[in-house]
């Protein structure tokens, strides 16, 4: 899996990546949500280059605190890096099912949940 922005030591941002980062902005997008590195950051609003921007820029999140390979250290902290923790692993809420639920627009009433099984 590619990831558009990682920072860890092992990992690096993916110059391949940095289209899809400008066509997400260019739209309008508000949040990425990235895996596959084994730590937690999260980023203020940025633009494609990684500045910031509090008008129009993405909120990242690298998410890989459940992998089963061990912690990572981080290696030059980012701009915009809010928050990050490399020592700390997480786990699913369940381990042989699934939750979904779709939170209706303001004014509208519409609400779907409800859980399944895993295979």
């Amino acid at each position: 899996m590619k990831r558009a922005r990682s920072k860890s030591a092992a990992h690096g941002n993916d110059p391949e990546m940095k289209p899809l980062w400008q066509a997400l902005y260019a739209a309008g997008a508000d949040v990425v949500i990235n895996g596959n590195n084994h730590d937690y950051d999260r980023f203020a609003p940025q633009d494609p280059h990684g500045n910031p921007d509090s008008q129009r820029g993405i909120c990242e999140f690298v998410v890989g605190t459940d992998g089963k390979h061990s912690p990572r250290t981080f290696g030059k902290i980012r701009a915009n890096s809010e928050i990050r923790q490399a020592d700390t692993r997480s786990s699913p809420p369940h381990a042989s099912s699934y939750d979904w639920e779709l939170v209706p627009e303001a004014g509208k009433s519409f609400h779907d949940s409800s859980s399944g099984s895993c295979h």
